[in-house]
């Protein structure tokens, strides 16, 4: 059992050191990896860091431009606005105002229609009645003549003749 026992504790020892240079290798495996990653970070720092530098100094710079812009673009928009509604008040009005004056011009045409209609009436009874009795007496005092010298001319008037004088009567 001693034996046992001794080769037991041996192989313990064994194993104890096996894990023990694990532990150590990967100790130092550890340091190099870190070691590589630090290398990479620090590159990437000195790489990245003048970008932002860069950029931070061109956001600074913009920063009051940008600004100054977005105000600007509020007091257009604010000036477009106020001009719109000044410009919507005076076509409303243009608009009103011409309205009324196109009523206005309406009843003035009304007017004038009814009293050109009035006097062409009154012409045409005052002017046109006269003008076609006086047309039809003279028009009966023709035909009366050229009656009277056709019975003088021929005793018997045939009956076309007096039918063609009784048409042109009518017309």
């Amino acid at each position: 059992m001693q034996v046992t026992m001794e080769l037991f504790i041996v192989v313990a020892a064994l194993t104890l050191i096996i894990q023990a240079g694990v532990l150590v290798l990967l100790f130092i495996q550890l340091r190099r990896t870190t070691e590589s990653v630090n290398k990479m970070i620090g590159d990437l720092h000195s790489r990245i860091g003048p970008i932002l530098t860069r950029t931070q100094i061109m956001l600074d710079e913009t920063q009051p431009k940008i600004a100054a812009l977005v105000e600007d673009a509020s007091h257009i928009v604010y000036l477009t606005r106020t001009q719109a509604q000044k410009f919507d008040k005076i076509a409303t009005e243009a608009s009103d105002r011409l309205r009324g004056q196109l009523v206005h011009i309406d009843r003035i045409l009304s007017g004038t229609l009814e009293a050109v209609e009035d006097a062409g009436a009154s012409v045409r009874r005052s002017f046109w009645g006269p003008v076609q009795k006086a047309s039809a007496l003279v028009q009966g005092i023709k035909i009366g003549l050229d009656v009277f010298r056709s019975r003088r001319s021929s005793p018997n008037p045939s009956r076309e003749t007096v039918v063609e004088q009784e048409d042109e009567l009518f017309i």
